[in-house]
């Protein structure tokens, strides 16, 4: 974090105190209010609003990064990175062809190439994503085909056999998903244990695997294994990654796309 020269309005000072405990791990009261320019009973105030949040740990003169092995709830989700989700998801929607049948994954970060889509010509989406499904409704020319099976309320997702075995009726050219985590040895990873074979079908069922994650994502892992890294065909991640682990995920295969 640099030294700000204008005092910064809440979410945006919230979103640099998040930046930098993610960072470094942990920061200082009177650190991260010298850097802001601003009183440290405000950091702590902002400290305090983030850790309701469940996205740090307060603890004596600061606060700590929270332990991420557990993905967190979609509300904190949509708010972490938003604008470097939304330039990956206009970098992906850029790789979709007209007349083509594409398949995208629910997540915050799939979600954000939606609204790029409305102007390619002859789409067809297949999702097992309610909320894809509602964010796409407003296309009148994109064919939109929805993936039965269980409904995860928590994601508004579908998942399970219906889903899997609906995958074998189209002939899917490309498929976009985020991830949990991104590791140039274990690949895409997740969380949910009960949705791995799910979210393991979905992903083999194109010809090519796009994966869209932000720069925390990166050498993260979870403890499903989802995709090994010789399955991703490009990944689309914002200019805030680490240059050493993306030069070992092109050293993998993956072609890798910054924005």
């Amino acid at each position: 974090m640099q030294p700000v020269t204008e005092p910064l309005i809440g979410p945006k000072r919230q979103r640099e105190l998040l930046n930098y405990i993610r960072t470094y791990g942990a920061g200082s009261v009177n650190e991260m209010a010298k850097l802001l320019g601003v009183s440290t009973s405000t950091v702590r105030r902002d400290l305090n609003e983030l850790q309701d949040r469940g996205l740090i740990e307060r603890v004596h003169g600061g606060a700590a990064q929270v332990e991420d092995d557990v993905e967190p709830l979609r509300p904190l989700r949509e708010t972490a990175y938003a604008e470097e989700k939304q330039r990956i998801g206009r970098a992906a929607a850029a790789h979709v062809q007209p007349n083509s049948t594409v398949l995208i994954t629910g997540g915050t970060t799939t979600e954000a190439m939606l609204p790029f889509l409305g102007s390619v010509p002859g789409l067809t989406v297949l999702t097992n994503s309610l909320t894809v499904v509602s964010r796409l409704a407003q296309f009148p020319d994109i064919d939109i085909i929805v993936l039965g099976g269980l409904l995860r309320r928590q994601e508004m997702s579908l998942l399970g056999h219906l889903t899997i075995s609906g995958l074998d009726e189209f002939g899917i050219d490309q498929a976009f998903t985020g991830a949990f985590g991104v590791d140039p040895e274990m690949g895409v990873t997740g969380t949910n244990l009960s949705e791995t074979q799910t979210d393991r079908s979905l992903a083999s069922s194109a010809v090519r695997l796009t994966v869209l994650a932000d720069h925390s994502k990166l050498a993260k892992r979870g403890p499903a294994k989802l995709v090994p890294t010789s399955g991703i065909s490009r990944l689309i991640v914002d200019d805030g990654a680490d240059a050493e682990v993306l030069e070992r995920l092109r050293e993998a295969g993956v072609t890798v796309e910054t924005c």
